[in-house]
């Protein structure tokens, strides 16, 4: 059945450790930082945090659920995320299936943060130096994960952000040559062709309540 390979493989977890290693600082402004300094940066305040709080290195989904809503989701561009992931059908959803399926998506990955989190502390991270212009408002950083076995490549796409909300913010990584929208991109396809949007919906829901009581 659809998404039951949403299960934590490496990729997965590694991609998320990635997206986490991004964007735990809720408190650090990124506006004026390179962005390969700022992955460095909360790279370091991530381990640090999960270091000294050992439900987060427990893997309590309560309190990984608060980290991602008040540190990480202001650090990504979900929208964009969700919209990727979902593909052409998602011109076609109405507002409200939009953001059902965005709230749906946001607690897939959740629910999926509660397994990988605890095993920040067991990795180290090398940022390599970017390649590119300052000016630029899209741009690639790469990095290593470093732990138990072969190193893990990772690489994000980040983009800068204007206003006051400004800096950077993620909407995709890549880790062994797979990028974690475009997996999703191609699950989600599978179903919107056979139930629509509404069937894509039904599925999440359907997989969110059944991780909940694991």
């Amino acid at each position: 059945m659809l998404l039951s390979r949403c299960s934590i493989s490496l990729t997965t977890k590694s991609c998320l450790i990635g997206i986490l290693a991004l964007g735990i600082s809720g408190f650090a402004s990124a506006a004026d930082e390179a962005p390969d300094a700022f992955v460095r940066r909360l790279s370091v305040e991530l381990q640090d945090l999960v270091k000294n709080d050992p439900s987060l290195k427990a893997g309590d989904l309560q309190k990984t659920s608060l980290v991602v809503d008040t540190r990480i989701m202001p650090h990504l561009n979900f929208q964009r995320m969700t919209a990727s992931a979902v593909g052409p059908a998602w011109r076609t959803a109405t507002p409200e299936q939009q953001t059902k399926l965005a709230n749906e998506f946001k607690t897939l990955l959740i629910r999926t943060y509660a397994g990988a989190l605890s095993q920040v502390t067991d990795i180290s991270i090398n940022v390599k130096p970017m390649r590119g212009s300052a000016d630029d408002n899209e741009v690639l950083v790469r990095s290593e994960l470093k732990g138990k076995g072969e190193p893990i490549e990772l690489d994000y796409r980040l983009e800068k952000t204007p206003g006051n909300g400004s800096g950077w913010k993620i909407y995709n990584l890549n880790v062994l040559g797979v990028w974690l929208v475009e997996t999703y991109r191609s699950q989600f396809a599978q179903e919107i062709n056979a139930k629509g949007i509404d069937g894509l919906i039904a599925t999440l829901v359907e997989r969110n309540k059944a991780n909940s009581k694991k």
